[in-house]
C-alpha cells in the first residue's frame, strides 16, 4: 500500500511539473545530411541501403544511400557493430551524431551509436556487385532491381527534376493542366495523344497542357519506341504563326534542360562521363545556339544531294525516316532544327492548310535533335469551319462556336531524356519499359 501511495505522489508531481525529455532524433535524408552546414554532433537518424562496407581493426565504415543523391553518406562505427548482416544491398537504420569529417573526401559523416538491419541482402545472390560497372543491357534484365544502381538512380532523379521543370515552365503563364480520363462506360480505344481533349479545353482557356502516359500499338523493337511512354502536350489559343509556336517549343526545351543541369549536376555528369562521353559539349552547343528552321521541301533537297546512301530514298511527298532526321541535324551543325510545312497528304486532317498549291502543304512542324531525330511534333490547327465540313461533327462544333486560331505540339518525354543525357536506348530512361512482346513489370 505504501509503495502504491509513493508511486501516485510521483505521478502527480510529474504531472504538475515538466518532466525532463530527451531531444528527439531528427530524421534526415542522405542529401540533407550531406548538405548540413553546421555538423556539430546533433543526433540524427538516416535510413537507406548499404553501398559499401569496409572493416578495419577498430573501426567500421559503411556508405549508406537512400536514393536522394548520387553521393552516399559515410557512417563510422565501432568495430563491435560489425556483422555479416551489414552487407552490400542490406537496408539499415542508423542513429548517431552528425559530425565534420576528418577525410577530404566528404564534409560530414555519421558517427553511429545504433545500427539496425531492417532487411538482409545476400550479396552473393544479388545480381549487382559492388564496384562492378554493369552495362545498361545487363541491368535491363532486372527492371525490379536496377533502380538501385548509380546510373539508373541518376537517370531517374533527372527524370523527376525534368518533370518538375516542365510543370514549372507552364505554370507561370496560367496554363491549365488537363487530366487524362482513365475509365469509361463505353467502348474506347487507346490514343497516342491527348490533343483533341486539349483542343476542347483551349476553347475556354487560352493555354492548356497535359503530361502523362500514352500508348502506341506499333510493332517496333527500335531504340526509339515504347508501347507506353510519356508525352508533354500543349495547346495555345490565338496563335497565328508557326514562329510563335516554335518559340514556345524551343523555350520549353532550353528552360527545362538548364533547370536539370542546375539542380542535378552530379547525376547528369555521371551519364555524360560513363555513358555518353562528349555529350556535355554537344548539349552546351544546343543550348547556346538558336534552333534552325528549314522547310520540308528544303530538307528533301538536302537529302537528295547527300553523299550518304539511305535505306529509304528521299523524295518529295514521302515521310522522313530516322536516318533522314539524323542526317539533317548533322548537316545543320548538330543544332536542333525545325522542319516546317509538310505535304498535306502526310499529316492529319486537323493541321492548317497553307493553301499553297500546287505543292499543297500544311502548317506542321517537327523538331529534330542530335542523337534522337524527331523530338517534338506540332502544327497550327485548322480553325476554319468550311475546310473541315466533311470531317467530324464534334470537332466541327469547336469551329462553329467561337473558334480562334490556335496551335499545339507534343514532345516525347523519354526521347527528351535520351537527348540531354546521351542515352542510346529509350528503354533505359523509363522505370519500367514496356514494348512489343515485353511487359516484365
Amino acid at each position: 500500500m505504501f509503495g502504491a501511495r509513493c508511486l501516485l505522489r510521483a505521478l502527480r508531481s510529474c504531472s504538475s511539473a515538466p518532466c525532463p525529455r530527451h531531444k528527439p532524433t531528427a530524421k534526415l535524408s542522405v542529401r540533407d545530411a550531406l548538405g548540413a552546414q553546421n555538423a556539430s554532433g546533433e543526433l540524427v537518424k538516416v535510413q537507406g541501403w548499404i553501398r559499401s562496407v569496409r572493416s578495419q581493426k577498430e573501426v567500421l565504415f559503411l556508405h549508406v544511400n537512400d536514393g536522394s543523391s548520387l553521393e552516399s553518406l559515410q557512417v563510422v562505427a565501432d568495430s563491435s557493430f560489425d556483422s555479416r548482416e551489414l552487407a552490400f544491398g542490406s537496408s539499415v537504420e542508423v542513429q548517431g551524431q552528425l559530425v565534420k569529417s576528418l577525410s577530404k573526401r566528404q564534409n560530414v559523416e555519421l558517427k553511429a551509436e545504433k545500427i539496425e538491419v531492417v532487411g538482409n541482402c545476400d550479396a552473393k545472390a544479388f545480381p549487382f556487385k559492388y564496384k562492378e560497372r554493369h552495362p545498361l543491357e545487363y541491368l535491363r534484365q532486372y527492371p525490379h532491381l536496377r533502380c538501385r544502381t548509380n546510373v539508373l538512380g541518376s537517370i531517374l532523379r533527372v527524370r523527376s527534376e525534368a518533370t518538375a521543370a516542365i510543370h514549372s515552365f507552364f505554370k507561370p503563364s496560367s496554363k491549365i493542366k488537363v487530366p487524362e480520363e482513365n475509365f469509361f462506360n463505353v467502348p474506347v480505344f487507346l490514343t497516342v495523344s491527348g490533343q483533341l481533349h486539349l483542343e476542347v479545353m483551349s476553347g475556354a482557356f487560352t493555354q492548356v497542357f497535359t503530361f502523362g502516359p500514352t500508348f502506341r500499338a506499333e510493332n517496333s523493337q527500335s531504340r526509339r519506341h515504347l508501347a507506353e511512354f510519356y508525352m508533354v502536350e500543349a495547346e495555345i489559343s490565338f496563335l497565328e504563326s508557326l514562329q510563335d509556336l516554335m518559340q514556345v517549343m524551343e523555350g520549353l526545351f532550353k528552360t527545362t534542360t538548364m533547370t536539370v543541369l542546375s539542380n542535378c549536376p552530379e547525376d547528369v555528369e555521371l551519364c555524360h562521363k560513363f555513358i555518353a562521353p562528349g555529350q556535355k559539349d554537344r548539349l552546351e552547343h544546343m543550348l547556346k545556339n538558336n534552333f534552325l528552321i528549314i522547310s520540308y521541301t528544303e530538307a528533301v533537297e538536302i537529302l537528295k544531294q547527300a553523299s550518304q546512301n539511305f535505306t529509304f530514298t528521299p523524295e518529295w511527298g514521302a515521310d522522313l525516316h530516322t536516318e533522314h532526321e539524323k542526317y539533317l541535324v548533322k548537316h545543320c551543325g548538330d543544332i536542333p532544327v525545325f522542319v516546317i510545312n509538310y505535304p498535306l497528304a502526310l499529316k492529319p486532317f486537323y493541321m492548317r492548310d497553307n493553301e499553297d498549291s500546287p505543292q499543297h502543304t500544311v502548317a506542321a512542324v517537327d523538331l529534330l535533335v542530335p542523337g534522337v531525330g524527331e523530338l517534338f511534333g506540332g502544327s497550327l490547327r485548322e480553325e476554319r469551319y468550311h475546310f473541315l465540313e466533311q470531317q467530324l461533327a464534334r470537332y466541327l462544333d469547336l469551329r462553329r462556336f467561337g473558334s480562334v486560331p490556335h496551335g499545339g505540339f507534343g514532345m516525347g518525354f523519354e526521347r527528351y531524356l535520351q537527348c540531354i543525357l546521351g542515352i542510346d536506348n529509350i528503354k533505359d530512361v523509363i522505370p519500367f519499359p514496356r514494348f512489343t512482346h515485353s511487359c516484365l513489370l
